[in-house]
């Protein structure tokens, strides 16, 4: 299977896929509102604002596996992204990404070794996937990689369709 057949749902509740973003690159993060790596969400946007025209999305996918950092409702979510953070870019439902509720999206991504050559488990809150036009998984950052440090920018831009 394809990461691009996978079904996701969106904050809202709408049914997708990752074929909907096929022709550009995607960076996909598991999200919560109450981590100290929150701040991050104010790079991600500024990525996602800065090559969006260029053919990245950003993909937040909310979760509450770490230490229930997610707590809100779908709503709840929103209202804070776009309030504290200024958040356009698109939000998944609330989603396990580690244990044996593992979101099947997850159980492909979390196959992708690191830097150091480490698959496996989300280490936690803001893991970064990185998704080259048609949906090939090409980096994997761990959560205290920044979104706007020089090694996903530059990856980030080796994947830019245009």
């Amino acid at each position: 299977m394809s990461l691009n057949d996978i079904e996701l749902t969106t904050l809202d509740g709408r049914a997708t896929s990752l074929a909907e973003y096929t022709d550009g690159a995607v960076l996909i993060v598991n999200v919560a509102s109450k981590c100290g790596l929150t701040p991050q969400y104010a790079a991600l946007e500024q990525l996602a604002r800065d090559y969006g025209d260029r053919g990245l999305t950003v993909l937040g996918v909310p979760c509450n596996q770490f230490m229930g950092q997610e707590p809100g409702t779908a709503e709840e979510i929103q209202t804070f992204c776009s309030t504290t953070y200024g958040v356009t870019f698109p939000l998944l439902a609330k989603t396990d990404v580690n244990g044996p509720d593992r979101h099947p999206l997850y159980a492909e991504l979390t196959q992708t070794a690191d830097a150091d050559g480490e698959a496996g488990d989300v280490q936690w809150n803001f893991e970064k996937f990185l998704l080259a036009p048609g949906g090939t998984v090409v980096n994997r950052f761990r959560p205290r990689t920044v979104p706007d440090a020089p090694e996903v920018v530059a990856a980030v831009e080796s994947v830019l369709p245009h």
